[in-house]
């Protein structure tokens, strides 16, 4: 069961777009917010005939991995997308998860490195995510201004 706090801001997400595209937006959004890094959604309909859209990002250990995918397939699945395939769970150095028009991949930084899918798509457009996205975005930080006044 998912937090009623995640469905309700990947619902709006789901909303806030056309498919399949709402569901990359989705899906980046809850590797977001589970602070996955190094996001990148990446526009592969004219590339590609397996699917309109890849999200690659980074995790920074395997609990934390299956976490995400797990998250995107109970929301994207309510929001009646289907689970094609999913691949790495056992080992979570590389998760694929296959939502038809999209494909998620969360990997380890080492793996991501070996398997370097960021190059294979480097001239595709990039979906821009947006800051708001992201667990603790920048605005918050900024309030929370790093001085040294009262610090004794």
């Amino acid at each position: 069961m998912s937090n009623p706090y995640v469905q309700k801001e990947v619902k709006k997400v789901l909303d806030s777009a056309e498919y399949p595209t709402n569901m990359a937006l989705a899906a980046a959004w809850i590797v977001a917010h589970f602070k996955g890094v190094n996001i990148k959604i990446y526009d592969t309909k004219d590339q590609s005939s397996l699917c309109d859209f890849n999200i690659i990002a980074s995790a920074e250990n395997t609990t934390q991995a299956k976490s995400m995918i797990d998250e995107i397939m109970f929301n994207l699945k309510q929001s009646g997308a289907d689970v094609l395939s999913l691949e790495g769970l056992a080992d979570g150095e590389w998760i694929l998860l296959d939502i038809g028009d999209v494909i998620v991949h969360i990997f380890q930084d080492v793996s991501r490195e070996v398997f370097d899918l960021d190059s294979l798509w480097h001239e595709c457009d990039q979906v821009e995510i947006p800051q708001e996205y992201y667990f603790g975005a920048p605005e918050e930080a900024a309030k929370e201004k790093d001085t040294t006044e009262n610090y004794f």
